[in-house]
């Protein structure tokens, strides 16, 4: 049994090389189509299902991940533009209880993922080496983070979304 938690395992960082950019590059550019792909014929009852005891509903999983890439893509700017900027911590969990996602159905923010994946990969595609060792500093964690970290970090937290929607689908057969 895996843990339902965590469907595609914890995120591991890798070393840079130029496969392993091009493959993060194209798992950021291509998640709102995975995603949507995974929602597919999905009904009202079956979108407000937790994808585990305790989550997130499968709606309340695509707000997050709109509202989680509105915020690494300001980390990612903010890391291009200043010399190791505090980046904004949020409370994921409260976020989820906001208006706009009790109301608001997963296709908007699903619309939203669309854009700005397509501005964060333009974005990200051409950076230097040198541009992925920058770094921001996360004042929660207190560390820093490089952007190449931060790269495959946002790699795997959409596969890993994605994962609780189709590994629910999986075993309620939907």
């Amino acid at each position: 049994m895996t843990d339902a938690r965590y469907p595609i395992g914890q995120y591991v960082p890798q070393p840079f090389s130029m496969e392993q950019k091009n493959k993060w590059l194209l798992d950021l550019h291509f998640l709102p189509e995975e995603l949507e792909r995974a929602l597919l014929n999905l009904d009202e009852a079956q979108l407000h299902t937790p994808y585990r005891d305790g989550g997130w509903t499968l709606h309340e999983v695509v707000h997050h991940l709109a509202d989680s890439h509105m915020n690494a893509y300001c980390r990612f700017k903010l890391g291009l533009t200043e010399e190791k900027p505090v980046i904004k911590p949020y409370l994921e969990d409260a976020w989820t209880q906001l208006e706009d996602v009790k109301q608001l159905p997963f296709n908007i923010s699903l619309t939203l993922l669309h854009a700005l994946h397509r501005r964060w990969y333009i974005a990200l595609k051409d950076l230097t080496e040198e541009q992925w060792s920058r770094e921001v500093v996360h004042p929660e964690r207190k560390s820093t983070m490089s952007l190449w970290f931060l790269l495959g970090m946002y790699a795997w937290h959409g596969k890993h979304h994605t994962a609780h929607i189709t590994s629910l689908r999986q075993q309620k057969n939907w």
